[in-house]
């Protein structure tokens, strides 16, 4: 007999559980109204008939303990024990916001200043954002979602991501259909926006359509430049023809020509840093500036190709060259976020647009910008098709509209729930059935968990988000119309994340998932998955995905749930983080190419969205090597992003080692800056070294080991 707990795990039957709740209220009790030895056992031989050998959930059980009590006249005792179980339900479901709100006014809740390093907790704009956050947290929790749900979310058995935005009829990310848009027109805020006659005004459009997106959504968007060629071809031949129509009589049309690409030149410049500063000193309802990605891709069928190459040229000279901080003093900005395809034309291979790939290699040997995605590789993975990621790196599934043509854009993410595999491998230890049991139980409760999030949206009208639903962002339904149809059918996606591959395949198997077993066991692991997402979207027709989720602070609070729970385990909880969905752990010995290779299987099975990371030491003073680890993203892996091994002040530009002070903070040489959000420092194993990381009886001899590595 198995019992279906609150959270959602399956435990074993034990009668004595049962035998204490009553015993508890019978002392509670006047003497008459008790319950004999014998009366108990009697119940508990009821309860056990009636499940024979079934799974019973916790509050069923409840139930007819309860009945048996009014059945044998005992009112007093099954009252007592009816209050026991309405106060613990009161417990379980006190509201939480209090404190937290009070901290966060007096700038003393870390756990949200390190959430996300993009938004300044101190601002009354982020603040305003995240009191708004822990309110709808907590009646998500309380109120919205079913117990064992928030249960299994505070315990660390998955994670139902962005809680804090539940209560609203708003979704994750998107693919801005931003072609539309901009040759169909559009409205903001009641006024309408025609289609731009020049570059420069599309870029400003775009942008503001940009940040109305994202004020009206929690996670990124994505935005292919492909579609801006048309207008800098316009600007073109607007100054192309006042030039001839004033200077034709005195003017060679050499010279005309060459004023023309002169001016179409400003005009490129400018409107691109339109764009670059636009998107980073706007702020979005969110708090944040606008979590925007940059698609930058070269078809040959493209129409507008020379065009979309001048772009794309200028976007990474500008990226290369950086903003000024107030200091005055360039640096990397966070947004857009850049993503260069890699394709038969561009791929150092003598192509006739490698110049552009030179380019992008010579930003991220500054700016780690761009990431690269394989042409090549995604169009084995996608039907023959190469699109953009939704801003945080999802990917949708190939979809074709009614006259059978693929399409991406103007499409979105429903929604998140991460699974916690270490946690499940902790669990059954090395008992590979107990493993494969629990995981299918807790896929069961992420699906549970996922259609939660699906049912929220559902019957949402698009007066919700006008620039989402009839503006041409998504779609152009009418005023009232419900958004439902864009919902099922697999036109949006909604993702099952995942993190530790490598715990578990070391929990289950003993060895890492590099090795033959232990990959042959984690890749057993990704396709169950996968397959289930499948038979959910078999079921429901709504487009289930695996996603390779890159959480960050995710990673450390499934690791840190689990270091409370199950102690510390040599290389899963001991680390302080569990590795990101498949990624190869950063402890082991792995060059850069094997990396990648060996990431690139699992890339494919986790199509909702994966990316890989290699660090390249020196990476400002090492072009070729650059250079050949492109080539071989093209051939070899999906998507892929460098990082470096050197710190950064975002104060006063300082590139170097950033020093731990005597109060154990990061602090910058050069200006003092210890503002954690304000600083780059990759020199680390796992990625964390804020609040608690300090907080262990073990300062000096961890900052030493830090220092060291």
């Amino acid at each position: 007999m198995k019992v279906l707990k609150r959270d959602g795990r399956v435990a074993e039957y034990d009668k004595m559980k049962i035998v204490r709740a009553i015993k508890k209220a019978n002392a509670e009790v006047p003497e008459r109204e008790k319950v004999e030895n014998n009366s108990i056992d009697n119940i508990v031989r009821y309860i056990e008939k009636y499940a024979e050998n079934r799974m019973l959930n916790v509050e069923t059980i409840q139930d007819m303990i309860e009945s048996e009590l009014v059945r044998q006249d005992k009112y007093t005792l099954a009252k007592k024990y009816i209050i026991y179980r309405y106060q613990r339900a009161l417990l379980r479901k006190a509201n939480t916001t209090d404190e937290s709100i009070l901290k966060l006014i007096r700038n003393e809740n870390k756990e949200l200043a390190e959430e996300n390093s993009n938004k300044n907790s101190i601002l009354a704009s982020t603040q305003r954002d995240y009191i708004a956050g822990e309110v709808s947290r907590d009646l998500t929790r309380r109120m919205l979602l079913p117990e064992r749900i928030s249960l299994a979310h505070d315990q660390g058995v998955l994670h139902f991501h962005d809680s804090d935005y539940f209560i609203q009829s708003i979704f994750n990310c998107c693919l801005i259909n931003i072609g539309d848009m901009l040759d169909n027109g559009t409205v903001m805020n009641g006024k309408m926006i025609e289609s731009p006659k020049s570059f420069q005004v599309a870029c400003i459009v775009m942008t503001q359509i940009i940040a109305a997106v994202a004020s009206n959504q929690y996670g990124g968007l994505s935005v292919n430049t492909m579609h801006l060629g048309k207008y800098l071809r316009k600007s073109r031949e607007k100054y192309l023809r006042d030039m001839k129509n004033q200077f034709a009589d005195s003017l060679d049309e050499a010279t005309i020509n060459k004023i023309v690409e002169n001016r179409l030149y400003d005009e490129l410049k400018s409107g691109v840093q339109t764009i670059q500063y636009q998107i980073n000193t706007l702020m979005t309802t969110t708090g944040q500036a606008p979590f925007v990605t940059i698609f930058l891709h070269i078809d040959e069928k493209d129409e507008y190709i020379e065009e979309n190459a001048m772009i794309i040229a200028e976007i990474l000279r500008q990226r290369y060259e950086g903003v000024k901080n107030e200091a005055g003093v360039y640096v990397t900005p966070a947004f857009p976020k850049l993503i260069y395809v890699l394709d038969e034309h561009n791929c150092l291979k003598g192509g006739r647009f490698d110049y552009l790939t030179e380019l992008a290699v010579k930003c991220s040997s500054k700016r780690m910008y761009p990431d690269y995605i394989s042409a090549k590789k995604m169009r084995e993975n996608y039907e023959g098709n190469v699109f953009s990621c939704m801003g945080c790196r999802s990917f949708l599934s190939p979809w074709k509209d009614e006259n059978g043509e693929y399409r991406f854009e103007g499409r979105f993410n429903q929604g998140v729930v991460s699974i916690n595999l270490p946690q499940i491998g902790i669990i059954s230890g090395s008992d590979e059935k107990t493993f494969w049991r629990l995981l299918d139980e807790r896929l069961e409760l992420c699906y549970e968990a996922l259609m939660c999030r699906h049912k929220a949206l559902e019957g949402t009208v698009s007066d919700v988000s006008p620039i989402h639903w009839q503006y041409g962002a998504i779609a152009r339904l009418k005023k009232g119309e419900k958004i439902d149809k864009l919902l099922h059918g697999g036109y949006s996606s909604i993702s099952l994340g995942y993190i530790g591959i490598y715990e578990v395949t070391r929990l289950v198997k003993g060895v890492s998932h590099t090795t033959a077993e232990g990959e042959e066991f984690a890749l057993k692991v990704m396709n169950h998955m996968k397959e289930a997402t499948e038979r959910w979207k078999e079921r429901t027709g709504i487009g289930f995905a695996l996603y390779g989720t890159p959480a960050e602070t995710l990673c450390y609070r499934f690791a840190r749930i689990d270091r409370e729970k199950f102690g510390v385990i040599k290389d899963v909880t001991d680390k302080g983080y569990y590795t990101n969905s498949y990624h190869v752990d950063v402890r082991e010995k792995i060059d850069a190419f094997s990396k990648f290779k060996f990431e690139s299987q699992f890339q494919k099975i986790s199509s909702g969205g994966a990316i890989s990371y290699v660090e390249i030491p020196d990476i400002s003073g090492n072009p070729e090597a650059l250079k050949d680890m492109v080539r071989f993203i093209y051939e070899n892996i999906q998507y892929a992003e460098f990082n470096a091994k050197s710190d950064y002040c975002h104060e006063c530009g300082f590139d170097g080692e950033i020093i731990i002070n005597d109060n154990n903070e990061w602090e910058c040489p050069q200006c003092h800056n210890k503002d954690r959000s304000s600083l780059t420092v990759t020199r680390r194993t796992c990625g964390y070294l804020g609040e608690n990381f300090w907080n262990t009886g073990k300062t000096k001899e961890i900052r030493e080991r830090v220092l060291h590595l």
